[in-house]
């Protein structure tokens, strides 16, 4: 399993090493373990690019997986990495996983990158011991990581930060397997739910239409989930193009209220919709997802949607560029859509239009970036 990241706006400063593997957590999203965190510099090294976390791969497995991870670094944006391995014990030769970091510095000079540098701890907890794999004095324990920089950045941009990726992972789970089930069975038996005999194309557009705005009507009144017929209705509106490329547009910008409050509905129907109706949800949770940097989010729910429907083309471009790492901005076009519908949705009542774009400044909807000045 791999984790792709790509960095916010916001700056923190990260003083030493043992900061920066504190900081993991809040950077990822979940507190990773037993696993390989590969953090790229951007040119000209002043700051973190791409953020890919993996598992640990079995040792006949380490040079196959150096190989797979170290050219979604190979661009223009980096120099090289440092990588963060985490899991097992250190012995009188040192930190475990050395081989490992060989085949990483191999692949990396392969395509004439650096390793900046490379660290190993047990686990990412308060006092957990840390080393480096170069100096043997490079060594200390962990601080608390709610008391680093980018926890305190992250905690006030309003990110939750889950114990670990399988915690991450259960939003996405079904809410009653049984009811998905049924609705499964339903979908099945009538597929269009909102297409009646009769009606034209631009009806059936204007009742997609009012089902979108009336889920996120139910989500400001925290009516719960949606019933049997409301779900139907919904996953037949989201499956409609003009549709689909209206609700992708509503998670740019990012850091609105109404960009946050579509998450929230679209993380809700992930949970309530059967396959391959699903995908079309979950694409536009991960398209959302992206679009604010959680990233490791947007992978989980991009191939929740690629495999609710392996033919949908969108969610599967989609999730091609997240593997890529692509940075964000370059995606932003996907909300653009000259056949997309008017969704006639306005921010969330507590929020009044014209603070929208101030409620949350540019880039605090995104975790925190730290340079990458190591010392």
């Amino acid at each position: 399993m791999t984790t792709s990241t790509q960095p916010g706006t916001v700056r923190a400063t990260l003083r030493n090493p043992a900061d920066l593997i504190a900081s993991l957590p809040y950077l990822l999203g979940f507190r990773p373990a037993d696993s390989l965190v590969l953090l790229g510099h951007q040119r000209p090294g002043t700051k973190i690019g791409l953020i890919l976390r993996a598992d640990l791969p079995p040792r006949e497995l380490q040079a196959s997986q150096a190989d797979a991870l170290i050219p979604r670094f190979a661009d223009s944006r980096h120099d090289g990495v440092t990588a963060v391995l985490i899991g097992g014990s250190a012995d009188e030769d040192g930190p475990p996983h050395a081989d490992f970091v060989d085949e990483l510095s191999r692949a990396l000079s392969v395509h004439q990158l650096r390793l900046f540098h490379a660290l190993w701890t047990p686990s990412v907890h308060t006092g957990a011991p840390w080393s480096c794999y170069r100096h043997a004095d490079c060594t200390g324990v962990l601080p608390d990581p709610q008391e680093t920089v980018v926890a305190a950045a992250t905690t006030e941009a309003g990110f939750m930060v889950f114990p670990s990726r399988e915690d991450l992972a259960a939003l996405l789970d079904p809410r009653c397997p049984e009811t998905v089930a049924r609705r499964a069975r339903l979908l099945a038996a009538s597929p269009e739910p909102l297409r009646l005999p009769g009606m034209a194309h631009s009806d059936v557009l204007a009742a997609a239409v009012l089902e979108i705005r009336a889920a996120f009507g139910r989500q400001r009144r925290g009516e719960g989930p949606p019933d049997d017929d409301q779900a139907m209705c919904l996953a037949h509106a989201l499956s409609l193009t003009p549709v689909r490329d209206a609700c992708l547009a509503l998670a740019v910008p990012a850091h609105t209220p109404l960009a946050r409050e579509a998450e929230d509905v679209w993380l809700s129907l992930v949970r309530e919709l059967p396959a391959p109706h699903r995908a079309e949800a979950a694409l536009q949770l991960g398209y959302t997802a992206l679009m604010r940097g959680e990233g490791a989010l947007a992978g989980m729910a991009l191939a929740n949607a690629t495999e609710a429907d392996p033919a949908n083309l969108a969610a599967c471009l989609l999730h091609t560029a997240w593997s890529l790492g692509t940075d964000p901005a370059k995606l932003t076009g996907l909300a653009q859509s000259d056949t997309a519908v008017d969704l006639g949705l306005a921010p969330p009542p507590s929020v009044d239009a014209s603070d929208a774009a101030t409620e949350a400044p540019a880039g605090q909807e995104r975790r925190p970036e730290p340079p990458t000045g190591l010392r």
